[in-house]
């Protein structure tokens, strides 16, 4: 029997008995799938407790995480990924990024697995100025934005680092700060960006996230969802906990 780390299981645990949970990551899945090319084979990175096929049962989808479960198909490293070149026609990840020691090894791999024309979409911890306030006061996870996130890769991986070690800082210094933007774009040239938008106001807070308590239920975080839509371009930049970029891999030109 697979060994299970005790906080994917309780991960699953939390996920089964929070409704407004399931709300919310239900969106969070389906924008992301939506993102993606309509059809495909489809790859889901850092798949925690297991829950993306919710979103779309009928979907071809291949999930791999670092950690072994019985829920997951491949136990892999996202930097290094046991797949041939041009086999996925998009890849997904949620809150998976800022775990990811060499952002610049994943994305390497990324463009290598997809086919051209396919799509990274991932969705990450946001920070904005009332984001900052909760991650860095009320979350466990550090936010540390003085760091280079595409910085060297080490010539072997870290035995010892936990796969839960985290920088939620990251995704926002690659995305949103025009250096790392800039930097990115010219270590990755494969990639054109696509959207970068910011997601998430009351409902992801208030729900708790995978902590034991919600303020919600599931009629009402899908409520604050749709009133979140309407808001989003007023507020978003000051107060969204959520960061969503979708990147596709460039076709080759035709000579």
């Amino acid at each position: 029997m697979t060994a299970i780390d005790p906080r994917l299981a309780e991960h699953r645990r939390v996920w089964e008995r929070k409704p407004a949970l399931r709300a919310v990551y239900g969106d969070y899945h389906r924008r992301m799938l939506n993102a993606l090319p309509a059809a495909g084979r489809y790859l889901e990175v850092g798949s925690g407790s297991g829950n993306l096929r919710d979103a779309k049962p009928d979907a071809d989808v291949t999930t791999i995480d670092i950690l072994p479960t019985p829920w997951v198909d491949v136990c892999a490293d996202a930097q290094t990924l046991p797949f041939a070149d041009d086999t996925f026609d998009g890849i997904t990840m949620l809150d998976v990024l800022h775990h990811i020691e060499h952002p610049r090894a994943f994305f390497a791999e990324a463009l290598r697995v997809l086919k051209p024309g396919g799509r990274v979409a991932l969705i990450e911890p946001g920070i904005t100025p009332v984001s900052w306030l909760f991650y860095n006061y009320l979350h466990e996870e550090p936010v540390d934005m003085s760091v280079d996130p595409l910085g060297p890769v080490a010539s072997t991986p870290d035995p010892t680092k936990d796969p839960f070690d985290s920088n939620q800082g990251i995704p926002t210094l690659l995305f949103k700060r025009q250096e790392h933007r800039i930097a990115f774009a010219e270590t990755f040239p494969g990639f054109t960006l696509i959207d970068r938008q910011w997601l998430s106001l009351f409902a992801y807070p208030m729900t708790g996230g995978f902590k034991s308590w919600s303020l919600l239920s599931a009629s009402a975080a899908e409520s604050l969802i749709r009133l979140e839509q309407v808001l989003m371009p007023f507020i978003g930049p000051i107060l969204a906990f959520r960061l969503m970029v979708v990147l596709e891999k460039r076709k080759a030109k035709r000579s």
